[in-house]
């Protein structure tokens, strides 16, 4: 029986589906990035002051907090121990930077406190490494080879489905970073009801970038597995 949709007929609806998805939240990240970096925050504390107080009140002082480059370019990095904040969140004194440095500093607590998600994430990360770059070659090899050799097309969908479960296991990452930022902002006092519902709002904005990664890479998955039925029916 034919399928439904032909694996060609789904890559299109996907991409295109993706393309519009992807462009509509990040279009409204930015516009919350640009709309609550307006609102300052209630002691005049730049996203830097907020780093090193959240840092400091969970008693983390070999993580240190830093300046990079580029917007929205804030992350935290295990191997080396440092918030990187973006020079905007660094330096600005609005609610927009204090989430966005709270929740980087999430990240830390939660390796602090060996936050079972984000071990699992770690124990990917050298996984995911190895497949992404191999992965493309092997997946095009199992498609022309599919006929004589069909494992290396399941080989490479294995290696695609590391990149998909990755995907997945860093949206309650981002989101428990986030949970632990806002409330240590509430908690500490370093916003008040109204720009807590500010930060939130935009910690909500830039959670969705992460769900949409993962439904795009779940998509790709179920494409490639599309060829592979099809193909070997």
């Amino acid at each position: 029986m034919d399928p439904v949709v032909s694996p060609q007929a789904f890559y299109w609806i996907l991409f295109i589906g993706i393309a519009i998805l992807s462009f509509s939240v990040q279009a409204n990240l930015n516009r919350k990035f640009q709309k609550y970096s307006k609102v300052p925050t209630r002691d005049g504390s730049t996203g830097y002051d907020i780093a090193r107080r959240m840092l400091e009140q969970h008693g983390i002082g070999d993580v240190k907090v830093t300046c990079v480059d580029g917007q929205l370019t804030d992350h935290y990095n295990p191997e080396n121990n440092t918030v990187n904040l973006s020079r905007d969140v660094y330096n600005g004194r609005s609610i927009m930077a204090a989430a966005v440095a709270a929740h980087e500093c999430g990240h830390a607590v939660q390796h602090a406190k060996e936050y079972a998600p984000v071990k699992m994430r770690s124990a990917l990360v050298p996984v995911v490494q190895f497949s992404s770059k191999i992965v493309t070659w092997v997946l095009l090899a199992g498609i022309l080879l599919i006929q004589v050799f069909p494992g290396l097309m399941l080989a490479g969908i294995a290696l695609f489905a590391m990149t998909t479960l990755f995907s997945f296991v860093t949206l309650p990452v981002e989101i428990d970073a986030s949970r632990r930022a806002l409330a240590w902002l509430k908690h500490t006092g370093a916003a008040d009801s109204e720009t807590m519902k500010n930060a939130q709002d935009a910690l909500k904005a830039a959670a969705y970038t992460y769900v949409v990664a993962a439904i795009s890479s779940l998509g790709t998955l179920i494409y490639y597995i599309m060829i592979y039925t099809s193909r070997r029916s």
